[in-house]
């Protein structure tokens, strides 16, 4: 089942955020054959990073929390509360999404 997963950045955490990326990274890439995308989320300078949406497919929402738990920005404080859905993809990934200009 593919959960989509919104986690927005407690204020004033951008320094943390920046310290903790390696371990995070880390730690994502031991999932990667779950994940459907993951990538951060930005204000609209495309800079300033806000947060992160994930999808990934895991058996149930309880091994969702404990993978999320486990996760290094949600153990250094980085993520305010999760928001947690069952996504359904409906429409067929594109390869090269955005075209190039």
């Amino acid at each position: 089942m593919i959960f989509a997963i919104l986690l927005m950045d407690r204020p004033g955490t951008a320094d943390l955020r920046v310290q903790v990326r390696p371990e995070h990274r880390a730690y994502l890439a031991q999932q990667a054959e779950r994940m459907a995308f993951a990538g951060p989320l930005t204000s609209e300078d495309g800079k300033t990073v806000t947060g992160s949406l994930l999808a990934m497919d895991f058996p149930s929402r309880a091994a969702v929390d404990e993978w999320l738990s486990n996760e290094p920005f949600t153990k250094a404080g980085v993520y305010e509360k999760p928001v947690i859905h069952v996504f359904n993809n409906m429409w067929a990934q594109k390869v090269g999404f955005p075209p190039a200009a």
